[in-house]
């Protein structure tokens, strides 16, 4: 296995050595390490990315379940980066030779502090600065994407973010994929019914710290008429301010929603029997909130 190949940094010869028997193309050399947590066990779903020397991808994925990678790239300078949720990411440069091994040892993730929260108090959503995004499937091959283009939302922040809630409401009449034909149907009886349900509304009292920066926001989601319980996976991204020096926070979120949970069932079938729009639905936030005055 590949972690047995590279271990720490004492070992580098036996490394070259193990490898000897290996055919490397002409030109090629090999670059490796493994990445372990502060006490010096694997970190699970880390990730590397290796770019060249104008910053353009060369390899990138997942390690093995050693912690470990181990890539043939052609000779030359290269800048590794390896990340994983909670760990603060480890960056270095490296030189692969002709033929050789640059094994760069054991490379250790420190925790990462997790950013300053909002303070207590209400804070909005900003619209300007925020999106509200979906992406559906279409014909079972492309991907249609659009926007709620009016929304509001509040957010209550608490002492402890954990005791926190929120209450967001959209304009459903607002749905825009760019299309006016398409967009007058997602509006009718058949999808939204806009007329008899005019708005989407989120409320939640559950903000649940993963780690690092991730959280879950788990709360009721009500859409024509259905509530069903949706969890938010969130990244919050800190606190900055604005052009103006106002104080906003900011977050990234997604969630997945099945179509058949809120009756929005209409349904068309193409030859060979392929749905005309997809199952489910991905929804992508990107907002950004103020103090409420």
């Amino acid at each position: 296995m590949v972690g047995s190949w590279l271990g720490n940094r004492t070992n580098r010869a036996q490394a070259a050595g193990g490898l000897a028997a290996v055919p490397l193309p002409e030109g090629a050399g090999v670059l490796g390490c493994r990445v372990l947590d502060p006490v010096n066990q694997p970190v699970p779903d880390a990730e590397f990315l290796v770019t060249d020397a104008a910053g353009r991808k060369v390899v990138g994925g997942e390690l093995d379940p050693f912690g470990s990678f181990l890539v043939t790239v052609p000779a030359g300078e290269y800048r590794l980066a390896v990340s994983a949720e909670g760990f603060a990411p480890y960056r270095a440069n490296a030189t692969v030779a002709e033929n050789a091994v640059a094994a760069l040892g054991d490379v250790t993730l420190n925790i990462a502090r997790p950013p300053a929260l909002p303070g207590p108090g209400d804070w909005e959503i900003e619209p300007t600065h925020s999106s509200i995004g979906f992406t559906a499937r279409h014909i079972g091959m492309a991907r249609v994407r659009g926007r709620f283009n009016s929304f509001a939302g509040i957010v209550r922040m608490a002492e402890s973010m954990e005791q926190s809630a929120m209450h967001v409401v959209i304009d459903a009449a607002s749905i825009d994929t760019n299309a006016r034909t398409r967009d007058g149907h997602l509006k009718s009886v058949d999808f939204l019914d806009v007329d008899r349900f005019p708005t989407v509304e989120f409320y939640s009292d559950r903000f649940t710290h993963r780690s690092g920066s991730r959280w879950e926001v788990t709360g009721a989601l009500s859409l024509r008429g259905v509530t069903r319980t949706v969890t938010l996976d969130t990244e919050y991204l800190g606190i900055g301010n604005g052009t103006q020096g106002e104080v906003r926070a900011a977050c990234r979120a997604t969630t997945e929603l099945r179509r058949d949970d809120f009756t929005v069932s209409w349904q068309s079938m193409l030859a060979r029997g392929i749905a005309m729009v997809g199952t489910s639905i991905t929804v992508d936030l990107d907002i950004q909130i103020v103090p409420k005055d």
